[in-house]
């Protein structure tokens, strides 16, 4: 499997090269090709065989301090996670790791896969956690944070022992420990492959695409039932300010404000005039607005409902931006926010005031 991936990442890189030249071709003046500098930028995956992986080391100890900062409110301090957020750790045995496959996988009466159960590469847990991770920030943590927090994630596990030092050096060495490392496999026929008794020649899925006789193009479009229009609050408020998918305003009728069938009416940011355009305008820099409406429930309450409910609280709502929590609003939690304090304090002051528009 790791073969074929490798191929046809190769392909796919081989052919995104390939294209800026030949747009300057067929374009000229439009587009130009990546400079070696931007490429690395985007280039931080992390192969199996730890191609891409970058020097560093990290302690179990520093990944726990690091794990219960950034990571427990959504994954529990044991990984355990919580009903929102599938458990991490767990189902997996002494066994496993000297076998190299989950026992449990196997079992029809477990309660649920966790991700160390399935996972067979641990440089698919380092790679996941420096792209994509805290959620809130992602790309924000440092190649030794991301080896510590590696660290102790299969310390909880079991993997690898209370004192380890989990480092490029060593971390092939790891690999051959991972409980599931043994457990992938291409016996699905979903393509061909050699290694396979019995391997068919051709893919077992084949499709040709017909391009003549063909019917007249249909008209897509989207409605919403009206009973159920605004039902989740109103969609404007919930797509972003900039480019064009603006969002039907759902407290009107179909037809009005941007819908296909009526007029459209672009909605934009605050007025600047407005007094309150700062503070808004800090939400969305932010990322407040990923998890908030002005009004209604998206993930998390509207700010209307939160300025309604802590009224003239502007330090107990800096306390809440910085600290984060869940239980207040329900079980989804929200990450502290390390943000500059001029900025909490004013977002904090507007929601005490009201989160005026």
């Amino acid at each position: 499997m790791f073969r074929f991936r490798d191929a046809l990442a190769t392909a796919l890189i081989a052919a995104s090269a390939a294209l800026p030249a030949q747009a300057q071709d067929k374009y000229p003046g439009i587009g130009r090709a990546a400079t070696p500098k931007e490429v690395a930028a985007w280039d931080i995956d992390v192969r199996p065989d730890f191609k891409g992986l970058p020097p560093g080391s990290g302690t179990v100890a520093r990944g726990q301090d690091l794990w219960e900062e950034r990571c427990a409110v959504c994954h529990g301090v044991f990984g355990e996670s919580n009903t929102i957020f599938t458990p991490l750790v767990g189902g997996t045995t002494a066994d496993d790791v000297k076998t190299g496959r989950v026992a449990t996988l196997k079992r029809s009466d477990y309660p649920g896969r966790t991700s160390l159960m399935k996972v067979p590469t641990v440089s698919t847990l380092w790679d996941y956690i420096h792209r994509a991770m805290p959620w809130d920030k992602p790309k924000s943590l440092k190649p030794d944070e991301v080896y510590a927090l590696t660290a102790f994630l299969l310390n909880l596990g079991h993997v690898v022992p209370d004192n380890f030092t989990l480092s490029d050096k060593n971390i092939a060495e790891v690999q051959q420990k991972m409980p599931n490392r043994n457990g992938m496999t291409t016996a699905h026929a979903l393509w061909p492959g050699k290694e396979l008794p019995g391997h068919q020649a051709r893919p077992d899925v084949q499709a040709k695409a017909c391009m003549s006789n063909c019917g007249p193009a249909p008209a897509v479009t989207s409605v919403l039932p009206e009973h159920a229009r605004n039902n989740h609050g109103n969609l404007r408020e919930q797509n972003r300010t900039v480019g064009p998918q603006r969002g039907s305003d759902t407290t009107k009728p179909e037809g009005w404000l941007g819908d296909a069938a009526g007029p459209v009416k672009v909605v934009g940011p605050a007025s600047t005039d407005s007094p309150n355009a700062a503070a808004i305008a800090l939400t969305q820099k932010h990322a407040c607005t990923a998890c908030h409406n002005m009004s209604g429930k998206l993930v998390g309450p509207g700010f209307a409902d939160i300025a309604a409910k802590h009224a003239g609280k502007a330090d107990y709502l800096a306390g809440k931006i910085k600290a984060g929590g869940s239980g207040v609003w329900g079980e989804i939690p929200m990450p502290p926010q390390e943000l500059p304090e001029a900025d909490t304090k004013a977002m904090a002051a507007w929601l005490a005031g009201g989160a005026g528009k």
